[in-house]
């Protein structure tokens, strides 16, 4: 799929196949995660990979509007060193990780972490060491059905030149 399509279709997609994601793919996402701008290239982020369902079910249960974790075959949590520009780095990893699960056929969703209650319970399960922030989760896995549609405003609306 070309980069301007997957952006366009990209969908936040919670409903997921019970069919496997391999290594290789979940590999690919996480490459495409480091690949993103950092600031100073400072590259402050740390990719922890869950497959394991009763890990992935923990985490689900921890989180307010994640409990669909559970039923993705993986959830990426985007972790970084608690640097001036965490969040940004962070963020931009993210949004790579989700661009490239459309690209590759894959569901995926922003599950918040950052500033969140449950951010240092997700750190504890996975190991975490002092020091790194959690930036988000993302269930990943095959949609179950066509992406939701939503509506988006229109270039035209959103759109200033010069000045607002």
């Amino acid at each position: 799929m070309e980069t301007i399509e997957a952006i366009r279709s990209r969908r936040s997609i919670r409903q997921f196949e019970r069919r496997e994601v391999s290594r290789e793919l979940l590999e690919q996402l996480v490459d495409c995660g480091r690949l993103a701008p950092t600031a100073n290239n400072v590259q402050p982020w740390e990719f922890v990979v869950v497959t394991d369902d009763s890990v992935r079910n923990r985490i689900a249960a921890m989180t307010d509007h994640g409990k669909f974790i559970a039923d993705a075959q993986a959830v990426i949590a985007v972790f970084c060193k608690d640097t001036k520009y965490y969040l940004e780095d962070g963020c931009g990893a993210t949004n790579n990780i989700l661009v490239a699960a459309a690209a590759l056929g894959l569901g995926a969703c922003w599950v918040a972490g950052d500033k969140k209650v449950y951010c240092q319970d997700v750190m504890d399960v996975l190991n975490v060491p002092a020091g790194y922030k959690l930036v988000s989760l993302i269930p990943v896995g095959y949609p179950a059905g066509p992406p939701p549609k939503v509506a988006k405003r229109p270039v035209a609306e959103v759109l200033h030149w010069e000045s607002f």
